[in-house]
């Protein structure tokens, strides 16, 4: 044996000694992404600022709801593109001591005075300006789930996102990126104008020191006097007169009556797990429990996350279900929205029969024959778990980033641009734009929204997950997403929150984020599917429980996100 072979010999046995000695030391994790991990409270919400106002909260005794108030307060001030006063929203409140889930409805309404032919000029209809602001909803919201379940009071809620609109906060990078990018509607407006730009039309510069007395002021009006202050006082004054004076419809009349109003979750079972999410208006809701129902008749364990054969199935039962919200959806206080027949599971099990190995082409999907199962772009979430194991899942908005781009001078906040998300029917041809009879644009209607704050409980009835998402219509289908990744996949939470998503509305192209694989494209377009790359979609910010732990994810698809527990 020559020493060049006894010398190999010896480094290859160091080397396996070394080995062995790391592989004893190291520790691997199963997940590549880490949730936030808690015992007794967490909050996830789109914005580390309001984030940290609802740790506030909890951490002085108070309840979920509580937090939620602090945190829908504290978004206005720190993410103007969809944090509001002059939006509004759904709630989904969770009674650990009552096992009891309620849920109110705050969705922005229509003026007494609009018409739909107001809203269509040159062929198009209205996306921006004092005409498209609907009735705000948003401190309604708020402030109703406080009087039903809130601990602590209102001025206490109020008092961080108060400091932050008084004292200022730096401009993030991202801030200063959306007002460059909605800037069309923005500049259009002089109170927009000189709020959030310089002279030279730029937007506030990154890490700038951003103050909002006047939002301070209304904030603390609030704090101080309640809904009053907001729907009948002095703010509704400053609301009702810019409206007015510049083409808007909202009058005194409009604010005073609007009320934000109880109803009943809708819910289904899928593969033991119960689902809970908002009723119509929210049409999201409705849109996640029927993609959900389709998919319980199919093995997707056995085809893989994010597999050609399972995204072919996601993207059909997407389509199904968003083929009845054209036909069906709408305000349940104009309409009479067939809830029951639509999540009946015969029904459900029938429309997956028509789901065959290929994409079913554009236009030969239709809403379903619901007689025979007559038996029984900018939004923000965010959720919360106190200490006492209630939980709050919420998501409001403005409509697109920054609503209508019209700010209420003396009160420092900005409108929603709603009005434009109803069906609009008018002229002597009923020249139509948008969905349906169902979503047609009445006086004082709630327009329809795929909104779906959701909560799930695992099969022996403990709460297991809370979870929403912005997204406009992408809303419903990222949320079936996530779910699926954690019960039919096995996912880790995080892994469940990141994994790439897909969407597919009724008709066109199906959408992808990035991270598939050039085969699983292949294997899609073969299937009849026209695969194009995303960008992203949403921003889940999601609690889950199991074994007495809370893990907190934030989804990093948007900037300053943030999940913080104890």
């Amino acid at each position: 044996m020559n020493n060049f072979y006894c010398l190999s010999i010896l480094f290859l046995l160091l080397f396996e000694s070394s080995i062995q000695a790391r592989s004893q030391t190291t520790l691997d994790y199963q997940s590549r992404i880490h949730p936030e991990i808690g015992s007794e409270f967490m909050v996830v919400t789109q914005n580390k600022h309001a984030t940290e106002a609802g740790y506030e909260i909890l951490r002085q005794g108070g309840n979920a709801v509580d937090a939620a108030v602090a945190v829908g307060f504290a978004l206005s001030v720190t993410l103007p593109r969809a944090g509001n006063l002059g939006g509004g929203g759904f709630v989904l409140i969770y009674d650990q001591d009552k096992n009891e889930i309620s849920s109110i409805d705050y969705r922005s309404a229509a003026p007494e005075s609009s018409k739909s032919e107001m809203f269509i000029q040159d062929g198009k209809v209205v996306k921006f300006g004092h005409l498209v602001n609907a009735v705000p909803g948003s401190v309604a919201g708020l402030l109703k789930a406080h009087d039903n379940h809130g601990s602590l009071p209102l001025s206490t809620l109020l008092k961080p996102a108060i400091r932050l609109a008084k004292n200022g906060f730096e401009v993030t990078y991202d801030l200063n990126f959306v007002l460059e990018w909605g800037g069309e509607s923005m500049l259009a407006n002089k109170a927009s104008r000189e709020k959030f730009y310089n002279v030279k039309k730029e937007p506030i510069e990154v890490k700038k020191l951003f103050k909002q007395p006047n939002l301070a002021k209304t904030l603390f009006m609030i704090s101080k006097n309640g809904k009053d202050s907001f729907y009948k006082g002095e703010i509704a004054k400053w609301i009702s007169e810019e409206s007015l004076s510049n083409g808007g419809l909202i009058t005194l009349d409009d604010l005073s009556s609007y009320e934000a109003k109880t109803r009943i979750p809708i819910e289904t079972n899928y593969r033991g797990y119960r689902v809970v999410t908002m009723p119509p208006a929210a049409s999201g809701g409705l849109v996640l429990l029927q993609t959900l129902n389709i998919l319980e008749n199919f093995d997707l364990k056995d085809s893989g996350p994010n597999s050609a054969e399972s995204v072919h199935i996601l993207s059909e039962a997407m389509q199904r279900a968003f083929a009845d919200r054209v036909k069906f959806h709408g305000d349940p206080d104009f309409y009479d929205v067939p809830v029951k027949q639509m999540l009946n599971k015969k029904y459900s099990a029938d429309r997956a029969k028509s789901i065959s190995d290929t994409r079913t082409p554009d236009g030969q999907i239709f809403e379903g024959d619901l007689k025979q199962y007559d038996e029984s772009p900018d939004t923000t979430h965010f959720s919360i778990i106190d200490s006492f194991g209630n939980a709050v899942s919420n998501t409001y908005t403005l409509g697109s980033s920054f609503g209508s781009g019209v700010t209420i001078k003396k009160g420092g906040f900005l409108m929603n641009n709603q009005m434009r998300n109803f069906s609009h029917f008018y002229g002597q041809e009923g020249a139509e734009y948008g969905t349906s009879e169902a979503n047609r644009l009445e006086p004082r209607k709630r327009m329809i929204s795929t909104q779906t704050p959701t909560l799930v409980f695992k099969p022996s009835g403990e709460l297991m997950m809370v979870l929403g998402s912005p997204g406009g219509g992408r809303i419903p289908n990222i949320i079936t997403q996530v779910i699926s990744n954690v019960i039919d996949h096995d996912m880790s939470f995080s892994e469940a929150v990141m994994t790439p998503r897909i969407n597919q509305r009724l008709e066109g192209k199906l959408q992808l984020e990035t991270g598939f694989s050039p085969d699983t494209l292949k294997l899609l377009m073969e299937k009849g599917h026209q695969p194009e790359i995303s960008t992203t979609m949403g921003s889940v910010q999601a609690i889950f429980i199991d074994q007495d732990k809370l893990f907190g994810v934030a989804d990093s698809r948007r900037p300053g996100a943030l999940a913080r527990g104890n």
